[in-house]
């Protein structure tokens, strides 16, 4: 391996080995310099490049953020160093406002903006009911935007530009569709990194990192069914519920769970209607779990 240092971004990362987008735009496959380093999709490395056009990453720079979701015992970044967060859900199917509210949760414990999705919005029958579903999350200052993917994506564009945005969401929302409405030759860039990582499967199971433009850049996260919030304390899990937290200073007692505990300014917010139902139960549901 040569001596040089260079630096790049990890473009989609699986186990030790990674793509790698160097500072000249070029990219090449990397392997991990042994088994501390744990590689995410954007994350900055430095790496050594060897004869056979292959290289080494030897270090990571350190992270501004990372969007993480946990089980028991594995924390999993799906990607680092973002500025925002994009969850997707459609008309059809019907999605699990469980997994947004667990999404949202980390998003908000990253300290990372977030923009609802609502994709086929054409389909006019079922538009009205998804608003309806989306209204408590709306209420609480999270931006919507109605797409239909497969037709038009424009109407992204503005809260795309200048930024690193993960698209998020469980699967069957249509993301691939945007993806290919938004990344410039998506089929061509996919197979690349296919190639690249040398199997099809990693593709498909990891983040991947588009540019958009020279400032825009794109990180499509595999589509999920369940979104694990291992390791959460009860105090950031409450953050994640934004009018929770904002009503919690008011609890009788400082260490208040908002479960059964007497004087919780949260149940009594609900009462009044200040916090919707359903995100209470949403809350009490993840925090017993």
């Amino acid at each position: 391996m040569s001596g040089k240092l260079e630096r790049g971004t990890v473009i989609a990362a699986h186990r030790r080995e990674s793509l790698v987008r160097s500072e000249d735009a070029s990219l090449l496959r990397c392997l991990a310099r042994g088994r501390a380093l744990r590689i995410a999709c954007g994350d900055r490395v430095s790496f050594s490049r060897g004869p056979s056009g292959e290289g080494v990453i030897e270090e990571i720079a350190p992270r501004t953020n990372e969007f993480a979701r946990a089980a028991q015992h594995r924390r999993k970044v799906i990607a680092a160093n973002l500025t925002q967060v994009m969850i997707m859900v459609a008309c059809e199917p019907t999605w699990d406002d469980e997994l947004v509210c667990r999404m949202l949760v980390a998003a908000e414990d990253a300290d990372l903006p977030v923009v609802l999705v609502l994709n086929k919005s054409d389909l006019a029958e079922l538009r009205e009911s998804s608003l309806a579903r989306l209204e408590p999350f709306r209420g609480l200052g999270y931006p919507l935007v109605e797409i239909a993917a497969r037709n038009d994506a424009e109407p992204l564009r503005a809260y795309l530009a200048g930024r690193r945005t993960l698209l998020a969401g469980q699967s069957g929302m249509g993301k691939s569709t945007l993806v290919g409405a938004l990344v410039p030759q998506a089929d061509v860039r996919i197979r690349e990194i296919s190639r690249y990582l040398d199997a099809g499967r990693q593709t498909t199971t990891t983040a991947r990192l588009y540019r958009l433009d020279n400032t825009s850049e794109l990180v499509d996260s595999p589509g999920v069914s369940e979104f694990g919030l291992a390791g959460f304390s009860l105090q950031s899990l409450a953050k994640g519920f934004r009018e929770i937290a904002q009503h919690a200073t008011a609890c009788r007692f400082r260490d208040c769970r908002h479960l059964v505990e007497p004087g919780c300014a949260v149940e009594e917010a609900a009462g009044r209607g200040a916090i919707h139902s359903r995100r209470l139960a949403l809350y009490r549901q993840i925090a017993r779990a």
